[in-house]
């Protein structure tokens, strides 16, 4: 029963008790790390998440892990999707710019078929 009593009275002393910070949470490191142009946490990118973590004595590299796989994967599509938005970019460019050629090739096919003045009037501008 004492026992019994022990352990409630622990139980509940671990509920009652609360941590209390009025900072929030920082990874360590991650200011330098943003100023030096290198990734906010240190596992996303860098020599030590893309190279092999081993290699073979006689100098074969060792097979990729999933993770590497997984992000070599991952940089690939991004790349793709990155070279596919700059050529469709450069299309609409393309695009817009034709479409503003034809635009002044109809008004300037508007402005020289307009009536033009005769007599006086075609004098009197010409001094």
């Amino acid at each position: 029963m004492a026992a019994s009593l022990k352990m409630l009275g622990t139980s509940a002393l671990r509920h009652c008790v609360r941590s209390f910070t009025s900072t929030h949470a920082t990874c360590a490191g991650k200011k330098w790390r943003l100023e030096n142009g290198l990734s906010w946490t240190g596992s996303e990118y860098g020599p030590m998440t893309d190279l092999p973590d081993w290699s073979y004595a006689d100098g074969r590299p060792a097979p990729l892990l999933k993770g590497q796989v997984r992000r070599r994967k991952q940089r690939e599509v991004f790349a793709r999707r990155a070279v596919y938005l700059s050529a469709e970019v450069d299309q609409g460019i393309d695009t817009w710019m034709m479409k503003k050629k034809v635009k002044e090739r109809a008004k300037e096919q508007l402005k020289s078929s307009m009536l033009k003045p005769k007599g006086n009037l075609l004098i009197q501008k010409k001094e």
